[in-house]
């Protein structure tokens, strides 16, 4: 069924005037050092665009050399290794003096096929709209026209203060969480302890941070993203922290720090069998009717279902799909041609 369809469940789900989610993997893979950008863009061409890389040009550049960095950033993404288009790059703050010199090294050659931009540090809904102006002015004077998405890092006071301005921005697709700098600005006043698998989900104020993040970002239709896990090597804490960061917290996507670190995000963030067996049915059910209500279940234990639980049912059919990679589970063959190929 192609997406234009007006009967496809992208198309017949929404109510009047809602924008849809953007289609976002659920893993977003961060690496700054350049050996390290390469094979985790060697990776993601052999897996398949289930999670994106973001090559580090602000914690992975050396102090005073951002805008070389940025260089070597511009010739990866511009390069073969970016085999599925979903590569974005981290610079500097907007109030940093290489922010716009990076922008000018990276955005004339990469900026045609950057996923998107990730500008850390925001205190305000203001700095996205410097960052815009400043990311416009370059592509237009380098001839490209495309809109380029931008992510932003909430790490501060004033980030938090205006989560919700930041999440309605226009030009916002994604808001992460920054846990190591949201706890280091507090001056020693959260344990370290918060900044760890566990910590960071039971100190009060670390928790809100969370929520409130996540709440924005559903609230105006974009994409919350978990912080890291330091633990790398610990897969089991790996693991239950981006459980409890999808299933409890609302997150539709969480950062990877290592590349051991994606499988274990992919698994987490996908429904289960069980789930996904479900939805297959209810949605083909449903669309067989025209949308209309049916029941579904087994005798004696039917269910009546409509558009509003047809909904819930296609968004797990959507994270099924974002969470697909090669030699990983896939959806039946015959739903991904129904619903996700034109």
């Amino acid at each position: 069924m192609p997406i234009d369809d007006p009967l496809h469940p992208s198309r017949a789900l929404l109510d009047a005037g809602e924008a849809s989610l953007p289609d976002l993997p659920v893993c977003d893979h961060y690496c700054g050092v350049e050996a390290r950008m390469r094979k985790s863009l060697q990776l993601q061409a052999e897996l398949g665009p289930a999670f994106d890389v973001t090559l580090d040009g602000e914690d992975g550049a050396p102090v005073g050399g951002e805008v070389e960095h940025a260089q070597l950033i511009a010739e990866l993404v511009d390069s073969p290794l970016n085999a599925h288009g979903r590569v974005g790059a981290r610079v500097v703050p907007v109030d940093h003096p290489a922010f716009e010199p990076m922008l000018e090294a990276l955005l004339p050659r990469a900026g045609a096929r950057l996923a998107y931009l990730m500008v850390p540090k925001p205190n305000r809904a203001a700095d996205i709209d410097r960052a815009a102006a400043a990311v416009d002015g370059v592509l237009a004077r380098a001839g490209i026209t495309r809109v380029l998405p931008l992510h932003a890092l909430v790490e501060t006071h004033g980030a938090l203060r205006e989560v919700q301005a930041l999440a309605a921005h226009p030009r916002i697709e994604s808001l992460s969480f920054g846990l190591m700098d949201f706890v280091s600005a507090h001056r020693g006043a959260i344990p370290q302890s918060a900044m760890g698998a566990e910590g960071q989900f039971e100190h009060p104020l670390v928790l809100r941070a969370k929520l409130e993040i996540a709440a924005a970002c559903h609230g105006h239709g974009k994409v919350p993203s978990h912080c890291v896990v330091t633990e790398f090597k610990d897969t089991g804490a790996l693991q239950a922290a981006a459980e409890r960061a999808s299933r409890q917290l609302g997150y539709l996507r969480m950062w990877s720090i290592h590349p051991d670190q994606i499988r274990p995000i992919l698994d987490a963030f996908a429904p289960s069998v069980a789930e996904v067996d479900q939805a297959i049915e209810i949605i083909t059910a449903a669309r067989a009717a025209h949308w209309a209500p049916i029941r579904h279940g087994h005798r004696g234990r039917e269910q009546l279902h409509d558009r509003a639980s047809y909904r819930y049912f296609w968004q797990v059919l959507q994270r099924a799909h974002r969470t697909s990679f090669a030699g990983g589970p896939q959806l039946p063959a015959e739903v991904r041609l129904a619903f996700f190929e034109a």
